[in-house]
C-alpha cells in the first residue's frame, strides 16, 4: 500500500518554492536544435534514414510490471500506482500512429502512440517465464522508466523508444509503482528499490533462454538506479553466463547520487564497457531531483568524472533547446542516434 502523505518526508518550505519554480517551466515544449558529439565517434551525428521497426508491423509491447492490476489489467487503466504481488506480465497492444500527413497533424493534438487493449495478464512465479517465452528468438529492448510515470504514460514512452531506434526485435517495458505525482518522490524511490528482485528474476529467465537473443536495457531518470542495482545482484547472483546475454546498458539523465553510482559501477567490472551514460549538466529535473534527495545527481556531474569510471558518456547539455531537458532520447533524432548506436555495439555488430 503507498504510504499516506503525513508519513512521507515532507519538503521544506525552500524546496516548494524551488520546485514550483522548476516544474512551472513544464508546460513550455522544448524546442530541439544543435548538433551532438557524443564522445563515442567523431563528428556530428546525422540521422539515420527511416527504417520501419518492428514495432511498426506488428504493434505489441512486452510488459513486466510489479504495479498492482486495476480490473484485473485488463481494463484501464490498466495497472495504477500501488504495489502488486509479485511479477505481472502482459502482452500490451497498441496503435501505431498514422504515418500520412493528415495523421501527423492530428498526432500534434491527440498523440502519438496508444493503447488499444490487454487480453489477459500472467501475475505470479510463471510470469518471467511467459515473458520470455513472448520474446523468444528475438533481441530484446527493455524500457525501465523514471520519477512520476503512470502505466500508461511509460508504456507509451517504451513505444516511442524504440519506433524512434527503428529497432527489429522485441519491445519491452518493466514499469514499477511510481506514484506519478511530483511531490511523491520518495514513494517512487523506494517503490523503484523495491522492484530489484522482480526485474531481476525477469533478467534471469531471459538470460536463461536458448534463443540466444541480447538483452538491451534503457533506464531514464530513478529507473537507472533499479536498473544499476539489479545488474549488481545479476552479476554477483547468476554470474559471467548471464551477464554475457546483456547487450548495451543505456542509462539516460540517471537520477543516482554520484557517489553512490561510482559504487554501483565499480561494482560491475569488466561488464562496465556495456554502459552508456546520457547525461546534461542543465538538465532542470535532475536540478529538482537534487533539491528532493540531495547530492549531485550522476546525470549532472561533470563528463570527465563519469568518463573516469570507465563507462561511455554522451553530453546532452548542448542537444535541447528547452528549459527541462530531461527526455530528450524520446524526441531528438541525435539523443536517439546515441542509443542506437549502443545498442549496435551490444550486438557485435
Amino acid at each position: 500500500m503507498r504510504p499516506t502523505r503525513a508519513e512521507a518526508d515532507a519538503p521544506t518550505r525552500r524546496s516548494v518554492v524551488r520546485i514550483a519554480a522548476l516544474f512551472g517551466a513544464a508546460a513550455v515544449t522544448p524546442g530541439l536544435s544543435g548538433c551532438i558529439t557524443d564522445g563515442l565517434s567523431t563528428g556530428t551525428v546525422g540521422t539515420a534514414p527511416r527504417d520501419q521497426s518492428a514495432l511498426d508491423v506488428s504493434p505489441v509491447l512486452l510488459v513486466a510490471t510489479t504495479r498492482k492490476a486495476v480490473n484485473g489489467g485488463t481494463k484501464s487503466p490498466y495497472f495504477g500506482s500501488e504495489r502488486g504481488r509479485g511479477l505481472s506480465f502482459a502482452e500490451v497492444r497498441i496503435s501505431a500512429p498514422d504515418r500520412s500527413f493528415v495523421g501527423k497533424v492530428s498526432a500534434v493534438v491527440n498523440g502519438d502512440w496508444g493503447i488499444r487493449s490487454i487480453p489477459q495478464v500472467e501475475t505470479g512465479a510463471n510470469a518471467a517465464t511467459a515473458f520470455s517465452q513472448a520474446a523468444f528468438g528475438r533481441d530484446v529492448l527493455i524500457y525501465v522508466h523514471g520519477y512520476r510515470e503512470s502505466f500508461e504514460s511509460s508504456a507509451l514512452s517504451a513505444a516511442m523508444l524504440s519506433d524512434g531506434i527503428r529497432f527489429r526485435g522485441a519491445s519491452a517495458l518493466f514499469t514499477w509503482p511510481s506514484a506519478a505525482a511530483t511531490f511523491d518522490y520518495g514513494y517512487d524511490r523506494e517503490s523503484a528499490m523495491w522492484s530489484r528482485d522482480a526485474f531481476e528474476d525477469l533478467l534471469k529467465a531471459l538470460a536463461a533462454s536458448p534463443s540466444g537473443g541480447r538483452i538491451n536495457i534503457v533506464a531514464h531518470s530513478m529507473g537507472t538506479l533499479l536498473t544499476l542495482e539489479t545488474l549488481r545482484m545479476l552479476r554477483a547472483e547468476a554470474g559471467e553466463a548471464a551477464m554475457a546475454r546483456i547487450g548495451a546498458v543505456v542509462l539516460a539523465a540517471p537520477d543516482i547520487d554520484i557517489d553512490l553510482f561510482t559504487n554501483a559501477v565499480e561494482r560491475m567490472g569488466p561488464d562496465v564497457h556495456k554502459i552508456t551514460v546520457i547525461s546534461s549538466t542543465n538538465d532542470r529535473a535532475l536540478e529538482l531531483s537534487g533539491v528532493l534527495a540531495g547530492g549531485t545527481r550522476a546525470g549532472a556531474a561533470d563528463r570527465g568524472r563519469l568518463e573516469a569510471l570507465g563507462v561511455r558518456v554522451a553530453d546532452a547539455s548542448d542537444y535541447g533547446g528547452g528549459l527541462i531537458n530531461h527526455d530528450l532520447f524520446l524526441s531528438n533524432p541525435e539523443v536517439q542516434g546515441v542509443v542506437k548506436r549502443a545498442i549496435s555495439r551490444g550486438s557485435g555488430a
